[in-house]
């Protein structure tokens, strides 16, 4: 079982940066691909990002348009989403989500087992 635990969230102007965290309880972390996905009142979850545990493969959502980065810190078993130029129509919860060892990386939250509690982000206009 792996537990995540997100932090970083909170209340941020038009065009600000927040920089969310996950830290991850697990002894496999460097062979667990990470994601990031969020949920806005009324719409369902949506992918944002994903980083591999291979050669830090990534990927990212169309609407990210080169505004976030996910990376991760294997000696902290941590995983990053940085987000810069916020919108709000970037509001929502964002929760962390880990797949079993070994999987691949993939855009499709079923893909992923574990999923932290969330954090919120809320973008003012």
């Amino acid at each position: 079982q792996v537990q995540l635990v997100e932090s970083g969230g909170g209340l941020v102007q038009a065009g600000g940066s927040l920089r969310l965290s996950c830290v991850a309880s697990t002894r496999t972390f460097n062979k667990n691909t990470m994601g990031w996905f969020r949920q806005a009142p009324g719409k369902e979850r949506e992918f944002v990002a994903a980083i591999s545990w291979v050669a830090d493969n990534s990927y990212y959502a169309d609407f990210v348009q080169g505004r976030f980065f996910v990376s991760r810190d294997n000696a902290k078993n941590t995983v990053y989403l940085q987000m810069m130029n916020l919108k709000p129509e970037d509001t929502a919860v964002y929760y962390c989500a880990a797949r079993k060892m070994l999987e691949t990386i993939s855009r499709s939250p079923q893909k992923f087992d574990y999923w932290g509690q969330g954090t919120q982000v809320t973008v003012s206009s």
